[in-house]
């Protein structure tokens, strides 16, 4: 039995529309049902109404069957037939889905009858309607599929990488683990040996990257944008905010939160005992004590994660209780596993997937109560009838997510002892801080990449490094200092989501309001942030936030007094 073979048929929600038992692998059993839609009279406002829940019921059928095989793919890479179903899906169905929803976007913004339509209810979906109008170009489909087979071959690359340690096989978050070892010559095998492995890969990789971006750099002419940032941020429905605001950003990080980065390094340098920190030092308790090991197991990991959602609100074990259920989590890692940690959303029974790759740390308690974040986010949405609305922009999404980790980390003691929970509060306390640099440095360098695709890989290499001196900070690199120029390589966000990576400062900056909030107020806090949650994507970002009870800001106003809070939190643990 394969992934998500157990999930229980759509009995919340039955299909309107189309028959229960359609085929959707095939693409004639879609496309005629798209042929009825552009075809049907649309006499008034209702019609039009019924229209789109129709439209709706039939992107999510369609959606919901490409998720299964991108998730049942990514949690077995070395499975040749269910590769073979994602790539089908991906190449045969997908593409036609654009230019057929384009038409629809099309026919709905010309219906007359929208103009009846309620302004609030409708007023961002229009928005983006138009958008994807506007910005719409057929050449770009098989583009966009092209780009997104190579994300698939990045994801395959790095699934399969291995490395041999002491005589034992591991993969890279294995070995990854081993950096948290008090056993200093240990970590540094463990780096080594991760780096060497990655390294061996590189070569193919900055290909891979180059066939990218000289993809996207199509995509944005074709569209009529001198650029690929100028286009995915169009693309990505970024109406909020501009790349000027991201620099913004970056300026705010730099000059509030890498000083607060460069005292916590230097802290830990002493402790330490050493004269200068190397790669493998950065996540080794500082103290000398033994990595905290939470748990071996996932049933342990779900067993302990409930009890911190209780302690956080007694509302949300009974949301994590479907996904254990209904078995829609995938949380250990193994090999031929893809990288990294997700949630995504099976649309037609509108339930959440969490995947990730445990294996014991915690660091692994937190991306479950991250993707639970996310996972309750879906939840809350569950029962809106339009599909673009019960996702909402990124940049709250991850709200959802690090607000819950954050509010998450005033309460671990309902996992740990007393001192072990200390000692990961103040851990994931400093990772919010770390973290931050690290992602103005992937924006900036990505904002640096699609504004000058012609670059050489020297070129590339440079302005990493460079970077490197502007966001981070005075390590040892006597050891493989190649990988100090191109480590780039092992973020996945540059292959698989370009562009994408900035919306976690944005968003970790509103989940640190609604810390602060939940600080002072537990009851207040948990009922904005789920009166956000339930609105889904259905009000501009703004109002997302302000529902939250927080500000949607990148500025260093904002940001200042945060991170000061942080720091006294820290001084205080």
């Amino acid at each position: 039995m394969t992934v998500l073979d157990a999930l229980p048929t759509n009995t919340d929600f039955p299909r309107q529309y189309l028959p229960a038992d359609l085929d959707l692998g095939s693409w004639d059993n879609i496309a005629r049902f798209y042929d009825e839609l552009e075809a049907r009279p649309l006499p008034d406002a209702a019609a039009l109404e019924k229209w789109l829940l129709d439209w709706s019921e039939l992107f999510s059928a369609v959606s919901e069957e490409f998720t299964r095989r991108h998730i049942r793919m990514t949690c077995h890479t070395d499975d040749p037939e269910l590769e073979r179903a994602y790539l089908d899906y991906l190449q045969d169905i997908m593409p036609k889905m654009e230019p057929r929803n384009f038409a629809l976007s099309r026919r709905y913004l010309d219906c007359p009858h929208r103009a009846a339509l309620p302004r609030h209810r409708y007023e961002v979906f229009d928005r983006a309607r138009a958008n994807e109008v506007e910005i719409f170009r057929e050449e770009n489909v098989p583009l966009a599929t092209q780009d997104e087979m190579l994300a698939q071959r990045y994801q395959k690359i790095c699934g399969e990488m291995t490395a041999t340690l002491r005589g034992e096989e591991l993969t890279i978050p294995q070995l990854q683990k081993l950096l948290e070892e008090p056993d200093r010559a240990l970590r540094r095998e463990a780096w080594i040996a991760a780096v060497t492995r990655q390294l061996r890969d590189r070569e193919t990789l900055e290909d891979l990257f180059d066939e990218m971006l000289a993809l996207r750099q199509q995509m944005a002419l074709n569209a009529g944008f001198p650029n690929f940032l100028a286009y995915q941020f169009r693309r990505l429905g970024r109406f909020d905010y501009a790349p000027t605001d991201c620099v913004q950003l970056h300026e705010a990080i730099e000059k509030v939160v890498v000083p607060a980065c460069r005292r916590l390094l230097e802290r830990r340098r002493v402790l330490l005992g050493l004269d200068r920190l190397a790669p493998w030092d950065l996540q080794v308790d500082p103290s000398g004590l033994p990595p905290l090991r939470p748990f071996e197991t996932s049933e342990q990991l779900m067993a302990g994660t409930t009890r911190i959602f209780a302690a956080v609100d007694p509302s949300f074990p009974d949301d994590f209780s479907v996904l254990q259920t209904l078995r829609l989590l995938d949380l250990d890692n193994r090999k031929a596993k893809a990288p990294g940690g997700y949630q995504s959303t099976l649309d037609e029974v509108r339930l959440p997937f969490i995947f990730m790759n445990a294996t014991g740390r915690n660091r692994d308690v937190f991306t479950l109560l991250h993707e639970g974040g996310h996972a309750f986010h879906a939840l809350a949405a569950r029962h809106e009838p339009l599909l673009p609305y019960r996702s909402a922009p990124i940049e709250f999404c991850e709200v959802a997510s690090m607000g819950m980790e954050m509010m998450a980390c005033e309460k671990l003691d309902a996992f740990y002892d007393a001192a072990s929970a200390q000692r990961a509060r103040r851990e994931h306390l400093e990772e919010v801080i770390l973290i931050l640099p690290w992602i103005a440095r992937v924006d900036a360098m990505q904002h640096w990449m699609y504004t000058n695709p012609g670059h050489t890989r020297a070129q590339r290499a440079h302005e990493w490094l460079r970077l490197d001196k502007r966001f981070g900070s005075d390590l040892d690199w006597t050891e493989l200092s190649e990988w100090r120029e191109c480590s780039w390589i092992h973020k996945l966000h540059f292959f698989c989501v370009p562009l994408y990576y900035i919306e976690y400062a944005i968003a970790q900056i509103g989940a640190l309001q609604l810390w602060s909030l939940y600080r002072a107020n537990p009851r207040d806090a948990v009922a904005g942030y789920r009166r956000a949650l339930a609105l889904g994507g259905s009000r501009p970002l703004p109002e997302l936030f302000a529902t939250a009870g927080i500000r949607f800001a990148l500025d260093q106003a904002t940001l200042e007094p945060l991170v000061a809070e942080v720091e006294s939190a820290l001084s205080s643990n």
